[in-house]
Formats: structure tokens, C-alpha cells, sequence
């Protein structure tokens, strides 16, 4: 069986080039790529195309790959807590495609099935339809949305083993198993790392025919975005 391991983030990310597209896991600040972000912030990259639920905050998460002004678009569909993504986008320097939450997620796994379009009725009658094919459907009018894939992507799972299959904990699934089948080249980092054979099939999550690049991650922050609490 192949061992997909490399060193680190900085190994992992060492080929991706300036304008590159990237699909980064997690759903707020739950699940993401902490060391393939951390490690992208050593580079000197420009131009990125981000493909994520949200922009992350300030000072954690894609908010840092904002904050360094390494993008030139996000596509998102969720963005109300970056400041520094409004300021850049309100001056122009950041492109924005705002995309309704399900819509996202379903173009994503259409580009990994290899689906290249599908109808869907969010969006009708505002913004998100402007320039789409419009089709009605039993009585009801239906948007044309394209598949969504990428030349990396960036993702993170609870366990994984040395032959890339994965297995995600919790609420951290969210778009990571998606993001896993459309991205060209993924690089999976992972809280514990184990020979392969060591996991229990039934319990996979994302096989490892979609995993290129896997390394164990160490010091995960695992914030919370916004806190409530009882008194």
C-alpha cells in the first residue's frame, strides 16, 4: 500500500503556486487546516482563489491567509465575521462570490462526482441568479449551478492512516469529506497518524483514493468563534 505521509505542512504546500485555487475545509473555525494555513503564511504566494464556508476572524483561519493579502478572490457563504475581509473588499482588492451555504456544498461534491452542473432553487429572484440559466421544473424555477473543483485541497481529520484514508470527528466533518474528492492534488492533516490496516473500515469517512498528502499536525488551537454561555 502506498504511504502518502510527508513531513509537515511546509512539505505538504511546497508546490502550490502564485493564483493556484484551493478548497479549505472546516465550517467556521471548527475543522480547518490550522498547519497547511500556518504553513502557507512562511510563503510569499499571491493571487489565491479560496474556496471556503466562511473567511474565518482576524487572527485565525483563512482571516490569516486574508490578513496577509494572499488572495485575490473568495468564494464563500459566510463572511460576517473578518473585518479585514470587508475593509479589502470594500476598497476593491478582494473579489467576493457569495454563494448560498447548500448551493456551495453541493457544487463541491458535484466536482468530485464529476457532475458538471445541477438545477437548484436557492437563489431565485435575487443576486445569485444574475447571469444563470433559469429552467422551471414542475411548476417551479430552478438555477443552473456549476461544479466547484480545485488545484489543491486543504483539509483536516480527526485520524487518518499512513495510506491517506481519513476519519473526521464530530462537527469537524462538515465540508472536509467534500472538499476531499474535488481537489486535483489533497493534502489531508490529521490530529493522530497510524500505520495502515490500523483503522476499522466501517469507520472511514474518506477513503484514501482521494488522499495524495497526509501528515500529522501538533498544537491545534480548536477555538470557538463566538462563545455563548448560561449565566
Amino acid at each position: 500500500m502506498i504511504n502518502k505521509t510527508v513531513k509537515n505542512g511546509v512539505e505538504a504546500v511546497s508546490d502550490i503556486e502564485n493564483g493556484a485555487v484551493l478548497l479549505v475545509g472546516g465550517f467556521g473555525l471548527c475543522g480547518i487546516p490550522e498547519a497547511c494555513i500556518n504553513a502557507l503564511l512562511q510563503t510569499n504566494l499571491k493571487g489565491l482563489t479560496c474556496i471556503s464556508n466562511n473567511a474565518g476572524v482576524d487572527d485565525f483561519g483563512v482571516g490569516l491567509l486574508i490578513k496577509q493579502r494572499m488572495l485575490r478572490k473568495l468564494i464563500s457563504s459566510y463572511v460576517g465575521e473578518n473585518l479585514e475581509f470587508e475593509k479589502q473588499f470594500t476598497t476593491g482588492s478582494l473579489e467576493l462570490e457569495l454563494i448560498p451555504q447548500g448551493t456551495l456544498a453541493e457544487r463541491i461534491r458535484a466536482g468530485g462526482a464529476g457532475i458538471p452542473a445541477f438545477y437548484t432553487p436557492a437563489g431565485i429572484g435575487t443576486h445569485v441568479a444574475d447571469g444563470k440559466e433559469v429552467r422551471e421544473f414542475d411548476g417551479r424555477l430552478f438555477l443552473l449551478e456549476r461544479w466547484i473543483k480545485a488545484d489543491f485541497s486543504l483539509i483536516k481529520a480527526w485520524k487518518g492512516d499512513t495510506a491517506g484514508n481519513l476519519i473526521y470527528k464530530g462537527t469537524a466533518r462538515n465540508f472536509n469529506p467534500l472538499m476531499a474528492s474535488a481537489g486535483k492534488i489533497t493534502i489531508a492533516e490529521v490530529e493522530e497518524l497510524v500505520p495502515a490496516g490500523e483503522l476499522d473500515p466501517n469507520q472511514i469517512h474518506t477513503p484514501g483514493i482521494y488522499v495524495q498528502r497526509i501528515f500529522q499536525g501538533d498544537g491545534y488551537e480548536k477555538r470557538i468563534e463566538n462563545k455563548t454561555v448560561s449565566k
